[in-house]
């Protein structure tokens, strides 16, 4: 099963960067765009993960829930990773990027002690909302980014992470929830 660890958003959020992703979209730019249901922030991409591994990796998720605090967390502003060729189109997060990033630190720890590798880059809060195919169009796509740079989405309570499957079809990704993990509960 092909996993990763992640925050979702509530259904507002994400039809707000659906219009922000229609009015980029305008650059004709080669982008695929992340469909709205799919985007989240990712805590932990763990990979191809063997079913009876996650005798392991429930645990340790659970127990680094429980010791996490619920928080707000602003989605705001857009940008790029890449420079004047952009790879990633993104959403950032305002307020709540210091919880957000505190979490993602513990999710990473807790899956360490169970096998999974620590990520070679340090976690930067954002959401993706395109992978860009091409240099095509990119001026058109870079300034459409500065005319939507401080937009902001709304505010997400951050009160559980999920585990998540994703599925690689032909009409493109479809993830899927496994397990909640409310933070700061005793369940999980």
């Amino acid at each position: 099963m092909r996993l990763f660890v992640a925050v979702n958003l509530p259904s507002e959020v994400r039809e707000r960067l659906a219009a922000v992703q229609d009015r980029l979209r305008r650059a004709q730019a080669d982008v695929s765009w992340v469909r709205a249901e799919n985007i989240h922030v990712t805590l932990k991409f763990l990979g191809d993960v063997e079913a009876k591994r996650l005798e392991r990796v429930r645990p340790a998720l659970a127990e680094e829930a429980r010791a996490g605090a619920p928080f707000s967390m602003e989605v705001s502003g857009v940008g790029s990773f890449g420079g004047r060729i952009p790879r990633v189109v993104w959403v950032g997060v305002g307020d709540g990027a210091e919880p957000l990033t505190r979490l993602a630190g513990q999710v990473e720890d807790g899956l360490g002690r169970v096998g999974f590798p620590k990520e070679r880059r340090g976690f930067a809060a954002h959401l993706t909302v395109g992978r860009v195919r091409s240099p095509r169009n990119a001026e058109a796509l870079l300034a459409a980014l500065g005319e939507e740079r401080t937009e902001p989405f709304g505010v997400a309570e951050v009160t559980q992470f999920d585990l998540m499957q994703s599925e690689l079809r032909p009409s493109g990704s479809v993830y899927s929830v496994l397990e909640k993990f409310p933070l700061g509960s005793r369940s999980g």
